[in-house]
């Protein structure tokens, strides 16, 4: 399935009110002033270049675009002259997927590349943060099929407490004979959670989000990422919209050396973390989606540190605790979500790129 000269790719476009989800990536960059309508509230004064918001209003919720998952292969036509199967694609380009330096999918992304700056320069934010068990990515020698970690039965039933989800691939920082990789963590916060196992996080953002407003975070995450969707500024197409997603990989210890204090505000660029960094275009993840059934929220960016971290559990509580605080109730991002099987060649984009920062 590697040679992608005899296969046909077909990828439809997905269209809601006619909003081109997979085509999420533009060049237009909101202007500060311009970044969220005027919402007045009674106990402050307006004053130029601020924004105030009613305190009791949550202006994302219910915003969640409801768009079912679809066949990731549509249609298989024998062709006799090169003796190959064709594919016709129901969706475009899927995460998540290898991230090992030097790979590229077999997916032709044409023209349809990934934002390759910080999101923050492009007017984006992070308007949510979840994490799965075990890696959605692979990247060989830092986290994939010979990663490991403790055995099923030391977990403490997380895994049927949390109703079996899929298990991703892992690192290979755990060592039985380490007290900071078995040594158990009073949780106050986060739930079915485990030191040891390895987790990636995903902070979604975009610049559809209340960026800097109580309404910035948001459980389910696409409340947040397309929050601002059908307003004046983003009437009925997404073609100003840009959506993006960091992930980082972590083993989780019990060891305070390894503390983060703001684990909620995005990606960790700190020495190695953050450093050595691929960005493709790709989709929605999560164990709903699999190599046979796709998600239909496409053509979003990724930035996927290919390096696996240790962090400590505290970091994960911690960011816990200020999950918390939202405005919005984000309780079911406490504990982790299932991972998606490992994307194929002839799904993944052909548009992966390393940067290292």
């Amino acid at each position: 399935m590697t040679d992608i000269a005899n296969k046909i790719l077909i990828v439809s476009t997905v269209v809601l009110a006619g909003v081109v989800i997979s085509l999420s990536i533009a060049t237009a960059t909101l202007s500060k002033k311009d970044n969220k309508p005027v919402q007045t509230n009674a106990k402050f004064p307006t004053k130029a270049g601020y924004t105030f918001y009613d305190a009791t209003t949550n202006t994302c919720a219910g915003k969640k675009p409801e768009i079912p998952n679809i066949k990731c292969v549509i249609d298989e036509i024998e062709n006799p002259v090169v003796n190959q199967t064709r594919y016709a694609l129901g969706k475009a380009e899927q995460a998540g997927g290898n991230v090992t330096k030097g790979y590229n999918g077999d997916l032709d992304t044409g023209d349809r590349k990934p934002l390759t700056n910080p999101y923050y320069m492009e007017g984006m934010c992070p308007v949510n943060v979840h994490w799965h068990l075990g890696a959605e990515h692979l990247s060989v020698g830092q986290y994939d099929e010979n990663g490991k970690g403790p055995a099923p039965k030391a977990a403490g039933g997380y895994r049927k407490l949390a109703k079996n989800i899929r298990q991703g691939l892992k690192c290979h920082h755990y060592d039985a004979g380490d007290e900071k990789f078995t040594k158990t963590y009073d949780w106050k916060h986060c739930t079915n959670m485990h030191v040891g196992e390895t987790y990636e996080v995903h902070w979604p953002h975009s610049n559809m989000g209340e960026c800097g407003t109580p309404n910035q975070y948001q459980s389910p995450f696409y409340d947040g990422v397309f929050c601002k969707y059908g307003t004046t500024e983003f009437p009925a197409d997404l073609s100003k919209s840009k959506i993006g997603v960091q992930a980082q990989i972590f083993t989780i210890v019990n060891d305070d050396a390894y503390y983060y204090p703001d684990l909620m505000k995005g990606m960790i660029v700190n020495g190695d973390l953050g450093t050595d960094v691929a960005k493709y275009t790709g989709s929605t993840t999560g164990d709903s989606r699999s190599n046979t059934k796709c998600s239909q929220y496409a053509g979003i960016t990724w930035q996927v540190d290919r390096k696996c971290h240790l962090i400590s559990a505290s970091s994960f509580d911690k960011m816990c605790k200020d999950m918390g605080t939202q405005r919005d109730d984000m309780s079911s991002d406490f504990y982790p979500h299932g991972s998606r099987e490992i994307v194929a060649d002839y799904l993944a984009a052909n548009n992966q790129v390393r940067n290292l920062r």
